[in-house]
């Protein structure tokens, strides 16, 4: 267990840390800044790679250097938002959920989301503390008030995302499936997606 996870102090290195929750799985994690009134355009230049993170912190980028990238250079995105009309066409694609839900949501997103029970996933008892202080110190970037958004369906207003075996879901991209965790504040939009081809 890494010493930042335990301390519980954000920095770059907790950061990095906990971003190995997705070091074996296609998940895309960057953080930019807020500079529209309309966070959907900001969500949107972090999908075209036209920001970076504020603090100079780590991100992850499955596709950097990948083929598909080089032949399109907005690999894995089928569009983005980047015009007010576009953002009015992404923003009931992605549903608001509160805080407590985030948890289990960026947890899902290590695992074979598409198809896997997460409550059937082998050692997933044993690994599951680790995978949770891991997500929290991610979390714990976002300060109260920021408002989280996924494109995946869930049962009521505070979905546990570790209960539901099948999920409806938005997809953003040339993938079978992906799905993923926006956060947004007044200084900060991220976002978590992982894609899968079944």
């Amino acid at each position: 267990m890494g010493r930042g996870v335990q301390e519980g102090r954000l920095d770059a290195w907790t950061w990095s840390d906990a971003l190995r929750l997705y070091e074996w799985v296609s998940t895309f994690v960057a953080v930019a800044p807020r500079g529209h009134d309309d966070w959907w355009l900001d969500v949107g230049a972090l999908m075209r790679l036209e920001t970076r993170d504020p603090r100079g912190w780590e991100s992850v980028d499955p596709f950097e250097g990948e083929e598909e990238r080089l032949d399109d250079p907005l690999f894995p995105w089928l569009e983005t938002p980047a015009t007010p009309a576009d953002a009015d066409r992404y923003r009931p694609r992605a549903g608001e959920l509160p805080r407590s839900s985030a948890r289990s949501l960026l947890v899902l997103l290590t695992v074979a989301a598409n198809s896997t029970d997460v409550s059937r996933t082998p050692g997933r008892e044993e690994r599951r503390p680790d995978r949770e202080r891991r997500a929290d110190a991610l979390l714990s970037r976002f300060p109260d008030g920021t408002r989280f958004h996924t494109d995946l369906g869930g049962k009521g207003d505070r979905p546990d995302f570790y209960a539901l075996s099948s999920r409806g879901h938005d997809p953003f991209s040339s993938y079978d499936w992906d799905a993923g965790l926006i956060a947004v504040n007044d200084d900060e939009v991220a976002m978590f997606w992982n894609f899968q081809n079944t």
